[in-house]
């Protein structure tokens, strides 16, 4: 398997590994318990931070697209097919866009609902 990098584009560097992962997977390039590279190899062959690639990897991990044992790598997990056409930010855009529809139904503006967003984000109460 062969990942680029395009520097330029809009796209972030994360979300180009991310969605050239998850390609590979669903045209049969890459199969469940295949392993990846290394954080740090991957990082290294194409440039880039180590955090970076991090960041993918978790993504693909939360989206069960890979699973990390440890020491031992990370590997394709092996539901990763089914799991590549689930999209949990459309999900998370779509959920967030009724509750800010039927929230501004009430009255609520903008404002109020970013300040009790921002709250609920970080645990905070109403007082």
């Amino acid at each position: 398997m062969e990942l680029t990098i395009d520097t330029e584009s809009d796209i972030p560097l994360f979300s180009q590994l991310v969605d050239q992962i998850k390609g590979a997977v669903q045209v049969g390039v890459l199969a469940p318990d295949d392993p990846l590279p290394s954080i740090r190899q991957l990082a290294n062959d194409l440039d880039l931070n180590n955090k970076t690639v991090a960041k993918a990897y978790r993504m693909l991990e939360r989206d069960k697209i890979v699973k990390t044992k440890g020491y031992r790598g990370t590997y394709i997990h092996s539901d990763a097919r089914n799991n590549c056409t689930k999209d949990l930010n459309n999900l998370i855009f779509t959920e967030l866009s009724k509750v800010i529809e039927k929230l501004k139904g009430t009255g609520a503006t903008d404002s109020e609902i970013r300040i009790a967003f921002a709250d609920v984000m970080n645990n905070r109460t109403q007082g």
